[in-house]
């Protein structure tokens, strides 16, 4: 019997077999970058899940700050600190809130600021809570620049005294706006290294992401004080960001907390007393 067609037939059959091992998975990895391309800015923006609480009792010292985009109005919320005025001028931080929340859900953290003394100003992304837009890296650049003009602007702030806190996707925010702005300290709060890096994780190349927020890149390049706070089992930007992003500064706090990242702090009142002593470390509270 001839042998040479069973061969051919084998050979064929083996060659067809390379192809789809080969073939198919690069098929996958172009649909889910693909996705990725589009997809991510709902991901990094889940603004659906950022939802304002009902029944806010806000202090009568709140007040509304504005600002005009090309994509309409965009909201920040001031809070004077307890003791400062015109004549007696003190400490103000510029906080920017993580992606699934409004600036209506730290109210909380504006009052443990203004109780040190420390006026808020808590800034909103395009396109959450009542600001018109979409979000951005560039959009939000843009617009807490402006927000940081005005707040430098309030009379009962000491412009010489003001700082940053960010808190996940909000350190992203601050840090980006770090580099136009110089702030006198910044404190960082379960943040990531960068967009990039986390996409990694997920199997997305950098080329494609297009907000990158590279945190890390910019505490290696600020020369003031810097505090990383951190959950060691946070499940949603890993402890080792954290840890990265202390090892960048050149003159950084590095705090843990046995925590995730939903449930940061454990301890309210461990936070706030390690946040002021920091300021006091760095100067801004006196």
């Amino acid at each position: 019997m001839p042998d040479t067609p069973p061969k051919k037939r084998k050979a064929s059959t083996g060659s067809k077999v390379l192809k789809r091992l080969i073939i198919y998975p690069i098929i996958l990895i172009a649909i889910w970058w693909t996705a990725g391309m589009f997809l991510q800015r709902q991901m990094l923006f889940p603004r659906s899940y950022a939802v304002a609480p009902a029944n806010l009792n806000k202090p009568a010292a709140l007040r509304e700050v504005w600002i005009d985009t090309p994509e309409g109005k965009v909201e920040a919320w001031f809070l004077p600190g307890e003791g400062v005025n015109r004549e007696l001028p003190g400490p103000a931080v510029l906080f920017a809130h993580g992606n699934a929340e409004v600036i209506d859900n730290n109210l909380d953290l504006m009052r443990g600021y203004a109780q040190l003394g420390i006026s808020v100003m808590c800034c909103e992304y395009r396109g959450y809570g009542l600001s018109a837009g979409s979000p951005s890296q560039s959009a939000i650049t843009e617009d807490f620049i402006r927000f940081f003009d005005a707040l430098v602007a309030m009379p009962e702030v000491d412009r010489s005294r003001i700082f940053f806190h960010g808190r996940s996707l909000g350190g992203g925010a601050v840090c980006a706006l770090a580099e136009h702005r110089k702030p006198a300290a910044i404190i960082l709060r379960s943040t990531f290294r960068s967009v990039k890096a986390m996409a990694a994780r997920f199997g997305i190349p950098g080329f494609i992401v297009r907000d990158p927020f590279d945190n890390e890149a910019t505490i290696s390049k600020y020369d003031g004080p810097v505090l990383i706070m951190h959950g060691t089992v946070d499940r949603v930007i890993p402890h080792s960001h954290g840890v990265a992003l202390s090892k960048a500064g050149k003159s950084v706090t590095f705090i843990e907390y046995q925590c995730d990242h939903n449930d940061f702090p454990p301890d309210f009142d461990v936070f706030w007393k390690d946040v002021e002593g920091f300021l006091r470390r760095a100067a801004i509270l006196k």
